[in-house]
């Protein structure tokens, strides 16, 4: 009976002890739970400002989507105008080229532009000696630029230009308007004058 009494307080004070170990257990639990809401309580803020930020980088991403697509838009407009404006470009460019090349080709007959007639009085005016000779080798040598009278007759470039541009004023010479420098030729009426006046002298 003794030994059943032991046994019996042996299993009480177990008993005992679980209990306590239950309670610390629950209070350390209670522990838990308490700072568990605490943390929640000072998370909750957080969260709130999250949800905060996340709908305004919504709100503008959205809003820069449409200011994007609108910039698109827009440039796509000013690619359009620049290719309708190089197109009219292109046109312009395409007549003009077509026009030098007609005033190339057709003969200096058969153009527009004003033809001045040599008379007669005109030619037997006074002329410099470089005038002569100029028109004399013209008349011999046949037509010339310019630059390669400018070499025969040792005169400026400035010079020069203006001597033929002179003649040419006056009546004296037909030029080639096609390519530039311009091609310089005698009048065959003014040829025929001179051969005649070398004529009379000899």
């Amino acid at each position: 009976m003794l030994s059943f009494n032991r046994e019996l307080k042996r299993e009480a004070d177990k008993l005992d002890l679980i209990a306590f170990k239950v309670e610390g257990n629950s209070a350390k639990a209670d522990t838990s739970l308490k700072k568990i809401d605490n943390v929640e309580k000072r998370i909750k803020p957080f969260e709130e400002q999250i949800d905060s930020i996340t709908q305004t980088i919504s709100q503008t991403a959205s809003k820069n989507s449409t200011n994007f697509l609108s910039g698109l838009t827009n440039l796509e407009l000013k690619i359009k105008d620049i290719e309708t404006t190089q197109e009219t470009l292109r046109v312009k460019i395409t007549g003009f080229e077509e026009q030098i090349q007609k005033i190339s080709i057709t003969p200096l007959e058969s153009r527009n532009d004003p033809v001045i007639v040599l008379k007669r009085d005109k030619a037997m005016a006074a002329l410099t000696d470089t005038e002569i000779s100029v028109l004399e080798m013209l008349s011999n040598e046949g037509a010339k630029t310019a630059p390669e009278i400018k070499e025969k007759v040792h005169l400026s470039r400035e010079h020069t230009a203006r001597l033929m541009k002179k003649l040419y004023g006056e009546g004296y010479l037909e030029r080639e308007a096609g390519k530039i420098p311009f091609r310089y030729t005698i009048k065959k009426e003014m040829a025929n004058l001179m051969q005649k006046a070398e004529n009379n002298q000899a």
